[in-house]
């Protein structure tokens, strides 16, 4: 049983992906707390003038550093969602699959979304089936409550799972301790994920765009990730 593990994600990047079609079960980390700054709830579109970030806005006030993401508000009175649905529509009007996608992709942007991590989860496993990923994805969030933090939340998280080995990403060298892992009969793989490069809508390219740079301008992309 291979599994890893990942924080909510707004548009995530291929290397995102990747990850869950390694692991047989993948665990959506919704419980731990909302990040400013992160991926989160941001990531890059491709530009003419190389990308910019597309930013879901999210109540912080007096809340930031004691709010899981599973209850992280997304701020609604910025019209964020038409913003968004334009970018993607101006920046990729001209991509080859843009017809097949953009209808798609805009029913994210039709839907009243309260929560940050119900819209990053709804996406995920959209995401997913369009991907042919069969990966098991499962809410930490619904599962039984899982204690510790850093390298132990990790682990107990494993141990839930059923996991025989934990895929971790390139900085869970960092932090995880690799001796609790192995008293515990877990072997931990990292992911050294090389990025794809592809055609993009503009000349030149640009690495880490979120994943409907890849939709947009590639004919397979599940074979691409």
């Amino acid at each position: 049983m291979i599994v890893s593990i990942h924080q909510p994600a707004y548009l995530p990047w291929l290397g995102y992906f990747d990850k869950i079609r390694r692991a047989d079960r993948f665990i959506y980390l919704d419980t731990v707390q909302f990040q400013k700054s992160s991926f989160q709830n941001r990531n890059k579109i491709r530009t003419a003038d190389g990308w910019t970030w597309l930013t879901i806005p999210v109540e912080t006030k007096g809340r930031l550093f004691d709010t899981p993401l599973r209850d992280t508000l997304i701020n609604n009175r910025i019209d964020w969602r038409r913003k968004h649905r334009a970018a993607i529509e101006m920046n990729y009007r001209r991509a080859p699959h843009f017809a097949q996608v953009f209808p798609r992709l805009s029913g994210f942007y039709d839907r009243d979304w309260t929560y940050l991590s119900a819209l990053c989860l709804e996406m995920l496993r959209t995401f997913s089936t369009w991907l042919s990923i069969p990966t098991e994805i499962v809410a930490a969030s619904e599962m039984p409550a899982i204690e510790g933090t850093k390298s132990d939340l990790v682990l107990n998280l494993c141990l839930a799972a059923g996991a025989t080995t934990y895929l971790s990403g390139s900085q869970g060298r960092d932090y995880l301790e690799l001796d609790k892992f192995k008293a515990a009969g877990i072997v931990v793989e990292f992911q050294d994920y090389q990025h794809p490069t592809y055609t993009q809508t503009y000349p030149g390219f640009e690495p880490n765009m979120g994943l409907v740079d890849l939709l947009m301008c590639t004919e397979n992309p599940a074979a691409r990730i």
